[in-house]
């Protein structure tokens, strides 16, 4: 399969193709939709905060911080009873598993939490530090997105039309917060 031909679809190896390489000796599997989840979800949260004014700093990494966290047990929950007929096959190793899986989620909010974090050094103020943990998150969306579809062996096209269906998401949450300002 050529590189970069914009033509290749999943690796010739089949399903093994679509794993984005997670079959492969210690390489980590990636949730990339929860990455692209947590990521809206931070958006989401910064965007939010907007209707109460300027938020300073120190409240909205915390606020970021716990509804990551609060997303990731959620999730986690969640697919545990969902995967699960009853309880008796719950283990705590099946427990660590799916944590592990849905970590992505909380992860995300981490690269916007660390912006509002750094943003006096930037010389930003209250407002300004709101635009940078959004376009952060809007960032990060946007590159995780972008990433599954390469890891996933997408065309050209598709990466391009994933990157602007997410472009999209963003920027329905930017204008939310602009309303909300």
């Amino acid at each position: 399969m050529a590189e970069g031909t914009g033509t290749e679809g999943p690796a010739d190896d089949g399903e093994q193709g679509l794993r984005a390489r997670s079959d492969e000796p210690h390489a980590p599997h990636a949730d990339y939709g929860g990455a692209v989840y947590g990521s809206l979800q931070a958006a989401s949260v910064v965007a939010g905060t907007a209707a109460f004014g300027p938020f300073p700093r120190p409240g909205l990494v915390l606020l970021l911080v716990v509804t990551g966290l609060v997303f990731w047990i959620a999730h986690v929950y969640a697919r545990l009873v969902g995967e699960l007929a009853s309880y008796r096959h719950l283990t705590w190793t099946r427990v660590s598993q799916v944590a592990g899986h849905e970590w992505p989620i909380a992860q995300a909010a981490l690269g916007p939490a660390i912006a509002v974090a750094i943003s006096p050094l930037l010389g930003l103020d209250l407002p300004g530090t709101a635009w940078f943990a959004l376009a952060v998150a809007v960032a990060e969306q946007i590159g995780w997105a972008s990433t599954a579809a390469i890891r996933a062996g997408a065309s050209r096209r598709l990466v391009v039309a994933s990157a602007l269906v997410n472009l999209v998401l963003g920027l329905v949450i930017v204008v939310l917060k602009a309303e909300l300002h």
